[in-house]
C-alpha cells in the first residue's frame, strides 16, 4: 500500500470509535493498522461493535503495544479527562506524529476553563497551547506544520457553524438556541437520563444556559453575541436538531441574511445550505454533513441546524481533519469518489 498512511484509534470501543473504525476502514488512502482499549485487549473489533463482524480481522491491543514509530496519526476517543493523559503519554514516548484528540482535553486555551465546566483539574495545561482547534469551516487551512488538533464538540459544531456567519455581521447581539439530542451523545455507560424507558416518547431539558459546549462556541463567535442555550435530550439514538433565533437590526433582510451564508460556507464540502427552510434532522443523519437552513420573517431571523453527533459531531470530522492534516483531499473517505470517465465511451 505505497503511499497509504497508517492510522490507529485509541481507546476505540465506544460508539464514536466504532465509527471511526468504520469509517477508517473504508478509506482509500488510509490503513488502520491498531485500535485499544483496556477492556476488550485480546478479542476482535466487533466484541465490541457486532456491525463489524466479518469485516475486519483486527483485535483490540493495549495501548503499550502500539509501534508508534510506524504511525503517520493517532485518533483518540477517550472520556474528558483521559484523552491529557493519553497525549501526555504519546509526547513522552516521543511519538512525532499527527495526533486527533477527540476528548474536550485540549478544545480550550486557558486551564480555568475545566474545573469550571467540565469538574476536573487539567492534567496537562502546559499543552494547551499546542492544540489547534480543529472546526474546519471557520479554521482551515491549518498551518502545515500543524500536528496537534483537538476536534470539536457534537452540540459545538451545530452552534458554531449555524453562529458564525452572524458573529462576522451583528455585533452586541442576544441568540436564544434551543437543540435537542440522542442519546448516544452521552456514551456508551448507560445513565438514568439516557435509559430508554425515560427517553422514549419525552423530551427533558438539562444543563440549562449552563452547557459545557456553551464556552466552546463563544470560543468560535467571540463575546459580540451573547447565547443563550437551552440543550434537551429527544427520543432518539443519534442526531443533534436544533434553531437560533435571532431579532434582525433594522434595514437586514433575507437576501442579505442568504448571502452571509453563502460567503461563510458556499464551497464547504460538508455544510449544505437549505436557504427559506428550516433542514429535517432524518436527512443529516447517517451523513458526515451540518445542514443548515434560515427563516427570515418581520425583523426576526431563525437558523436551523441538523448533525449527526456520532459523524459530524465527532468521527467523520475528526476523519475530515485528519485528510487536512494529511495533505489528502478534504473528502476522503467521507463521500463518493467519481469513477473516471470510459475513454471509449
Amino acid at each position: 500500500m505505497t503511499g497509504t498512511k497508517r492510522i490507529a484509534i485509541l481507546h476505540g470501543a465506544g460508539y464514536v470509535g466504532g465509527e471511526l473504525i468504520r469509517l477508517l476502514l473504508a478509506h482509500p488512502h488510509c490503513q488502520l493498522v491498531a485500535v485499544t482499549s483496556r477492556t476488550f485487549a485480546g478479542r476482535p473489533l466487533w466484541h465490541a461493535h457486532p456491525a463489524l463482524r466479518g469485516q475486519t480481522e483486527l483485535t483490540f491491543v493495549e495501548e503499550d503495544a502500539l509501534a508508534l514509530s510506524e504511525l503517520d496519526a493517532v485518533l483518540i476517543a477517550a472520556e474528558h479527562g483521559q484523552g491529557a493523559r493519553t497525549v501526555q503519554h504519546l509526547l513522552e514516548s516521543g511519538y512525532p506524529g499527527v495526533i486527533i484528540d477527540l476528548s474536550a482535553d485540549f478544545r480550550f486555551r486557558e486551564a480555568a476553563v475545566y474545573p469550571a465546566w467540565f469538574g476536573f483539574d487539567h492534567p496537562a495545561p502546559e499543552l494547551l497551547g499546542r492544540f489547534v482547534y480543529g472546526l474546519p469551516e471557520v479554521y482551515a487551512p491549518y498551518a502545515a506544520d500543524t500536528r496537534l488538533l483537538a476536534n470539536p464538540g457534537c452540540f459545538a459544531t451545530g452552534l458554531a457553524l449555524a453562529l458564525w456567519p452572524l458573529s462576522r455581521h451583528l455585533k452586541d447581539a442576544t441568540v436564544a438556541v434551543t437543540a435537542l439530542t440522542g442519546a448516544s451523545g452521552s456514551g456508551v455507560k448507560p445513565k438514568a437520563t439516557t435509559h430508554f424507558p425515560e427517553r422514549d416518547g419525552n423530551v427533558r431539558a438539562y444543563k440549562v444556559l449552563a452547557h459545557q459546549h456553551l464556552p466552546e462556541v463563544q470560543q468560535v463567535v467571540g463575546t459580540g453575541l451573547h447565547i443563550a442555550f437551552v440543550p434537551a435530550s429527544g427520543p432518539w439514538t443519534r442526531g443533534i436538531w436544533g434553531t437560533v433565533h435571532v431579532a434582525l437590526p433594522d434595514g437586514i433582510g433575507a437576501d442579505e441574511v442568504a448571502s452571509w451564508y453563502e460567503a461563510a460556507y458556499g464551497q464547504a464540502p460538508f455544510v449544505r445550505l437549505w436557504p427559506d427552510q428550516l433542514p429535517e434532522l432524518r436527512y443529516a443523519v447517517h451523513t458526515p454533513f451540518c445542514d443548515l437552513g434560515w427563516i427570515v420573517r418581520d425583523g426576526h431571523l431563525v437558523v436551523g441546524f441538523a448533525l449527526d453527533n456520532l459523524l459530524k459531531g465527532a468521527a467523520s470530522q475528526a476523519v475530515q481533519n485528519l485528510n487536512l492534516l494529511l495533505g489528502l483531499p478534504q473528502t476522503a473517505g467521507l463521500l463518493p469518489t467519481p469513477a473516471p470517465a470510459d475513454v471509449h465511451a
